[in-house]
């Protein structure tokens, strides 16, 4: 029995983007994947799809290995040299282990041989789905994170630093040259303007955040 994938918000719904030279391909794949609920966008190359305007959502790329002009493996380098971080299902009509292996060293969620399974195809939609969403709420929760880094003063940024090395109040006012009272307020500030509820979540925020800000 065919799994029907639920369908999120309108808002956020995923797109699959099926890349293929061959029409009856596309169209047939289109069709099944509408049939289980999923905004589909097709295309006969891979320059059109580049040309094309995408919405910022959730979604995966089916990607034939051979396509005219630029093959599915040297399109999936561009993607990734683009920041195009769509995850890739694979389809290709010949069994190429070396091809498929490399495919899936680079990050290809599944790699399927034509004739495939409708349901093997859905399933690695799905994961391929998944992961995405999985990736943007990260990438979302350190933005969030980063606004708010941005709301300390440097001072405050150099105590966030400290503390996530866990050092104590008394140590970081030696190391900065202040009273240990001063500490104590801008780590309390910092607490507060980061939303953490101990040390231990501060110490998480300071790993997303500290090392990609030169400022500290």
């Amino acid at each position: 029995m065919m799994t029907r994938i639920s369908k999120p918000t309108p808002s956020n719904q995923p797109i699959v983007y099926v890349i293929d030279d061959e029409e009856t391909v596309r169209d047939a794949l289109g069709s099944l994947l509408r049939s289980v609920g999923l905004q589909t966008q097709t295309f006969g190359s891979a320059k059109d799809f580049m040309q094309s305007r995408r919405p910022d959502a959730p979604g995966c790329l089916v990607l034939d290995v051979r396509l005219p002009g630029m093959s599915g493996l040297d399109f999936q380098t561009e993607l990734a040299s683009s920041d195009i971080r769509l995850p890739i299902v694979f389809i290709s009509g010949h069994a190429d282990v070396p091809m498929s292996v490399k495919a899936m060293k680079r990050g290809a969620i599944e790699f399927l041989t034509k004739p495939f399974r409708d349901q093997d195809l859905l399933d690695a939609i799905a994961a391929a789905i998944a992961r995405d969403q999985t990736e943007r709420q990260r990438d979302q929760l350190k933005a969030d994170l980063l606004t708010r880094f941005d709301t300390l003063t440097s001072r405050e940024k150099e105590v966030f630093a400290l503390v996530a090395t866990g050092l104590m109040n008394k140590q970081i006012a030696g190391m900065l040259d202040v009273q240990e009272v001063t500490v104590k307020v801008h780590r309390g500030n910092v607490t507060r303007k980061m939303g953490a509820r101990s040390v231990a979540a501060l110490v998480r925020m300071a790993d997303a955040v500290v090392p990609a800000n030169p400022a500290v």
